[in-house]
């Protein structure tokens, strides 16, 4: 197992490609941390690992709120004694064209996807460093390398947690953590849920692959990195996009 007995955060863990993530560390032999805004669902994502046998615990967590964040790390390190990945999943979307985008919009989309990242990831870089190990996975998109019609926001902060992953690899990459990146393509998760079936085909068109992916197939990549497999893997973006960008 890749990941036995490593102790790894996963916010935005409750569904998509967060939930497939604890999943896949879980079958690895991690102790998964389970973090999600609303109980319920983290109570019923915990549920799934542990019934699927693997080791995992639930913190509810607003990547927004600080204090939230700071609690959650001092808990788990204060648990475990240690901690050895961060995967920054949690994100959102809400979409407009730059003409029609409301502040609220803007400021929603940046506050999770770019400043809950900072947030997650300075929590735990001194306990990280302190131990002279750790790995933290952030997650862009395929969006965050070319933009997308309709996501100034979104891409804004995808592209900006591709500069995270490029400054934090070379700041702590020295003392022992690895940072890097992975932009998932077009997957098949709750967040495509509102787009129109004509829209979703006009997308897998695009794919050379010819199909949506899987959020195992991200879960995979997360795995690999946050592994001794990636120990020489630095400061890079995985594109995990079918070919999307090709």
């Amino acid at each position: 197992m890749r990941l036995k007995d490593k102790i790894c955060i996963v916010t935005g863990a409750a569904q998509g490609i967060g939930l497939a993530t604890a999943q896949k560390f879980c079958a690895e032999g991690a102790v998964v941390v389970v973090c999600d805004i609303k109980a319920e669902a983290v109570e019923l994502a915990v549920a799934q690992c542990r019934n699927a046998g693997g080791r995992a615990e639930g913190h509810v967590v607003n990547v927004t709120d600080r204090a939230q964040i700071d609690a959650m790390v001092a808990a788990v390190k204060h648990k475990h004694g240690r901690i050895d990945v961060l995967v920054n999943n949690a994100g959102i979307t809400k979409d407009a064209r730059l003409q029609k985008m409301t502040l609220e919009q803007f400021d929603a989309v940046i506050d999770v996807n770019l400043r809950g990242v900072f947030h997650c990831s300075q929590a735990v870089a001194d306990t990280m460093v302190a131990q002279g190990s750790g790995v933290i996975l952030n997650a862009s998109s395929v969006v965050g390398l070319y933009g997308n019609f309709g996501q100034t926001n979104y891409a804004a902060s995808k592209f900006g947690v591709i500069g995270f992953t490029k400054t934090w690899s070379r700041e702590l990459g020295p003392k022992g953590v690895r940072v890097n990146a992975v932009a998932p393509g077009f997957i098949q998760t709750p967040i495509l849920e509102t787009i129109p079936d004509k829209v979703i085909d006009q997308l897998v068109a695009q794919v050379p692959l010819g199909r949506l992916g899987k959020p195992e197939e991200i879960a995979n990549t997360y795995a690999f990195l946050a592994s001794d497999e990636a120990s020489y893997i630095n400061g890079v973006v995985i594109e995990v996009g079918g070919g999307l960008t090709v």
